[in-house]
């Protein structure tokens, strides 16, 4: 989410960031009135989203002192090089703040000009993860020690505080004017239940970091965690694959069966064998030709690969590809499944995540198809679920719309006795630094290809990419995502043509 776009809150763009745990940014260079009045906007409809409205206003109180706190750290850095001053030299610091303020408050379009012109930003970031909304305020500076310290002095001093009228009464140095903001901020947190360890900021050699980590209600969490676990006990509709399907897998998991074994159980069943051919004809394996025998097949993509298709296809036959929305579901699902496979191929070179990372692609939203698929009958029998249990009932709504699908489609996969690494990549596909460092690679490509194809289909930007992730991938800036996605999804237009979903 880019500020310098049009000002206007976008609520369906907050609402799937929020379901799919991917960031929200908001970037401004000089932080005039007009950004802060939409910054406000955007805080008031996330948190009415999560139905946090309650610490709302403590919470804009925070980001407007630590976003005017790193517009004035930018300031200053413009201030003390204009003036020759080092601003790490504890001499020269103390030289230029004794008039700071009055200096650049009396030239103020000057600093700021200068700021924008230099490109010293000021980012806002939002985001939920693991049941908490984590805020962050990183401005591209980096802080000094002095400033750090004076920061953490004014932080531990919130403690002996217990009200604001403690703290007022007290004689605070105001030569930066910042120290009394951030005491402040400390108390408006402990008035929410929270206290100085959910604030912590950071420095790097090229950004100061200042963040708020805050729980979700507790209540609203233990809601959601039964709700999810009553839908997949309640989803009758979602029986165990289908019985030629669950031959083969047993087959397929006998270290003693042949390859020739596998091929003729499959050729038993003519539909099976007709659809697993075309799967294998289709985009994931890129073929110089044709195959048109399931011999052929099943020697092309060996017992892991059936496996995988396996996975996926009964999948697909069990949940369905009838529905506009089904089949937008589905069509993101293959989009992410080829660009993690081509991702795998030519970042990491491991010929044994392959299928892995496709067949992890293909199922990485089960549990948002699940919904797209969900009868009136059982959303009734949920509806009567949460007034018996006393949860609101709009959190079933925010359930159906993609909150926490990652998790309930993990538990399906659960049901369905999917491998380890497979539930892995559903579970954490939205957070793959969560995911068990074993599994790890393969949930970072999985990642990386659903955020490149939510950034082709508008859905994400470039900022809202775990960075982690990036690092990982030796990416460092926006243009190697853009090079990645043009040849990622001309490959896709063009091995698309022969796909059994077309």
């Amino acid at each position: 989410m880019d500020a310098n776009q049009d000002l206007v809150v976008d609520e369906q763009k907050i609402r799937k960031a929020i379901q799919s745990g991917i960031p929200l940014s908001i970037t401004t260079f000089t932080l005039p009135h007009e950004i802060e009045m939409y910054v406000e906007q955007v805080i008031a409809e996330f948190f009415k989203q999560l139905n946090q409205e309650r610490i709302k206003d403590y919470v804009v109180y925070c980001i407007q002192e630590l976003t005017v706190n790193a517009k004035k750290a930018n300031t200053k850095r413009v201030y003390f090089t204009e003036r020759g001053l080092d601003i790490t030299n504890p001499d020269d610091y103390k030289t230029g703040m004794l008039d700071f303020k009055e200096q650049t408050l009396n030239n103020i379009d000057h600093y700021l000009e200068r700021q924008k012109d230099l490109g010293f930003y000021i980012k806002l970031i939002l985001q939920v993860k693991a049941n908490i909304i984590y805020i962050e305020v990183r401005n591209n500076v980096a802080i000094t020690k002095m400033e750090l310290i004076r920061i953490h002095d004014k932080i531990s001093r919130a403690r002996q505080y217990n009200s604001l009228e403690d703290a007022l009464a007290q004689v605070l140095d105001d030569s930066e004017g910042a120290g009394l903001g951030i005491l402040i901020m400390i108390l408006m947190l402990k008035k929410i239940g929270l206290d100085e360890d959910c604030f912590d900021i950071t420095g790097t050699e090229k950004e100061t970091i200042a963040r708020l980590a805050l729980p979700l209600e507790k209540t609203r969490l233990e809601n959601i965690s039964v709700l999810s676990q009553a839908i997949v006990r309640n989803i009758s509709s979602l029986p165990q694959f289908p019985e030629n399907v669950l031959i083969v897998q047993q087959l397929t998991n006998d270290p003693n069966s042949k390859l020739s074994d596998i091929a003729r159980q499959i050729s038993t069943d003519p539909a099976l064998t007709a659809d697993l051919i075309k799967l294998v004809n289709s985009a994931h394996f890129m073929l110089s030709r044709k195959v048109e025998s399931i011999a052929e097949t099943v020697k092309m993509v060996g017992i892991q690969g059936i496996k995988n298709l396996l996975f996926s296809y009964g999948t697909q036959k069990i949940l369905g590809n009838d529905s506009q929305e089904q089949k937008a579901l589905w069509k993101h699902c293959y989009h992410v499944a080829f660009y993690a496979y081509n991702l795998a191929r030519n970042f990491r070179k491991d010929c044994n995540i392959l299928d892995d990372v496709y067949v992890g692609g293909i199922l990485h939203d089960i549990g948002k198809i699940v919904f797209s698929n969900v009868n009136p009958e059982l959303l009734k029998m949920m509806e009567k679920f949460c007034t018996e249990k006393n949860i609101p009932v709009s959190l079933l709504e925010d359930i159906s719309a993609g909150m926490n699908h990652a998790d309930i489609g993990a538990a399906i996969a659960e049901k369905w006795n999917f491998p380890v690494n497979l539930i892995s990549c559903i579970r954490h596909h939205h957070d793959p630094n969560a995911a068990d460092p074993a599994y790890r690679d393969l949930v970072d490509i999985v990642y990386l290809a659903n955020m490149i194809c939510l950034l082709e289909e508008g859905d994400a930007a470039f900022e809202q990419f775990d960075s982690g992730v990036l690092k990982r991938f030796g990416i460092t800036a926006k243009q190697q995502v853009d090079i990645i996605l043009e040849k990622l999804s001309a490959g896709f237009a063009t091995q698309n043509r022969n796909t059994y979903l077309n």
